[in-house]
């Protein structure tokens, strides 16, 4: 008999049922990714762990993608997915989009690089300010670039080094964001003075002792790490939405707060809108809540799926790199054939028709979902905005990073992670999964995910 887990409101979860489940699926993904296994073997031999990024990095092994068309991506053994996953939140104009290849493709022939301006970078930027509000901007070639530029920028133009952030966030792997990304439980010390704790090792003390976290939507955690450090912090950086431990909104005020708290202080506010950015309205999150940073990055969806980023940031910020105190540099920003890429994607496909479809498309998932859930009396709850959603398997919402460390329930993740990859449903994978939408997803695709969900919940609870 199994050993089971109550939940209020809900069916019981039967743990030993889990690992059996969680072992068949286990084994059905393996059957059916032979030649991606083949793939990852001979990969491991010229990069470390068999991928180019370690995020790319999953249990049994990578699934190598082949080809991707619209809302289909095909693995190498010609599985055939709705791809739900789109490249960690990149692909919201959809694999393959006609009006970016055909804005690459004119532009190729012209030229790759120069290493010089274009015109397609003035472009790409009036766009980025009409959407953001801010109006000067700088192009990098990732989101880590620009979030660096960014802490740099804010202690250059207020004279400090210390950096604030949020717990359980991710702002790149640059020394100064490495802070906090996903400690223990038992390493965060009392959230009145939390302890920060570095990710991983090649990290200077130096440097990361010089950030501090604090938690998610408590100005007043904020409120006494500021009077703590009074005139040390330059910059506190955070996503205003979380979007790196499944999705967690801002409450009602937290953001207009930390926008007060900030400038009360005299620290630069950075919105890390690497992920909300051009996702979840048109002018992401800025738009979304109606709260204004000193300093916005971007990348992601924003670059038509091509590698770019960007840092928009106010008048007073900019003549520190106008006038040079402030070196900001890089041979490939603004490359021209991101650029095309970037002015496509943002002026003829994510429109403000696009973002009202992002959010039918997603409120058709969500409401699915929430029926699901409540028929089977599954201990989770679905949330999201436009492009982005997830399924949060807790029982109480989460509302910060320590909430997820106890309420979140992995087991449960990872077999709905392999009840999706199994129902040709390509997903994001580990415990804080979520999905991204596209333009091209269409009412197939949703049912598809819904069918899959449907699968998953009669089985987990043997109804």
């Amino acid at each position: 008999m199994g050993v089971e887990t109550p939940t209020t409101g809900t069916a019981a979860v039967d743990r030993n049922r889990i690992a059996e489940l969680t072992r068949a699926e286990m084994e059905k993904l393996k059957s059916r990714t032979a030649n991606s296994r083949e793939h990852w073997e001979r990969a491991k031999k010229v990069m470390p762990g068999g991928v180019p990024s370690s995020f790319q990095s999953i249990e049994p092994w990578p699934i190598f993608i082949e080809r991707g068309e619209g809302s289909r991506v095909w693995d190498v053994d010609g599985n055939e997915y709705s791809d739900f996953h789109n490249g960690f939140g990149v692909v919201v104009v959809g694999h393959g989009n006609p009006k970016v290849a055909a804005a690459v493709q004119a532009r190729a022939p012209l030229g790759t690089h120069f290493a010089a301006p274009t015109d397609g970078s003035i472009r790409v930027a009036e766009e980025l300010r009409s959407r953001f509000e801010l109006p000067q901007w700088r192009f990098t070639n990732s989101g880590t670039e620009a979030t660096m530029d960014a802490v740099h920028l804010a202690r250059a133009v207020t004279g400090r080094d210390m950096i604030l952030k949020i717990e359980g966030s991710y702002h790149g792997h640059h020394d100064a964001v490495m802070v906090s990304v996903y400690p223990e439980l038992e390493e965060l010390g009392d959230r009145d003075d939390p302890r920060s704790i570095v990710f991983g090792e090649g990290y200077p003390r130096a440097l990361t002792e010089l950030t501090r976290a604090v938690p998610f939507n408590d100005a007043d955690a904020l409120e006494a790490a500021l009077n703590k450090l009074e005139g040390q912090v330059a910059g506190m950086i955070m996503e205003p939405a979380m979007m790196n431990i499944n999705i967690i909104p801002p409450v009602d005020g937290y953001l207009e707060r930390v926008r007060e708290l900030t400038s009360a202080h005299g620290v630069k506010l950075i919105f890390d809108e690497v992920k909300t950015g051009c996702t979840i309205a048109r002018g992401g999150a800025t738009e979304r809540f109606g709260v204004r940073a000193d300093m916005v990055t971007l990348a992601k969806t924003t670059f038509g799926a091509y590698p770019g980023g960007a840092v928009g940031m106010t008048e007073e910020i900019a003549p520190l790199i106008a006038d040079g105190a402030y070196h900001q540099y890089g041979t490939f920003n603004g490359n021209p054939l991101v650029m095309a890429a970037a002015h496509a994607a943002l002026s003829e496909v994510l429109t403000p028709d696009a973002y009202k479809k992002l959010e039918a498309t997603n409120e058709k998932l969500l409401s699915g979902l929430q029926g699901i859930i409540d028929r089977h009396g599954l201990p989770c709850y679905p949330e999201g905005m436009a492009a982005k959603g997830c399924v949060i398997f807790a029982s109480e919402p989460i509302r910060e990073y320590r909430d997820y460390l106890q309420r979140v329930d992995g087991e449960l993740a990872t077999l709905a992670w392999l009840y999706h990859m199994n129902h040709d449903i390509f997903m994001t994978p580990g415990v804080e999964e979520e999905w991204t939408l596209s333009v091209a997803h269409s009412d197939d695709d949703v049912q598809r995910y819904l069918d899959a969900f449907e699968a998953f919940a009669r089985d987990v609870t043997g109804s």
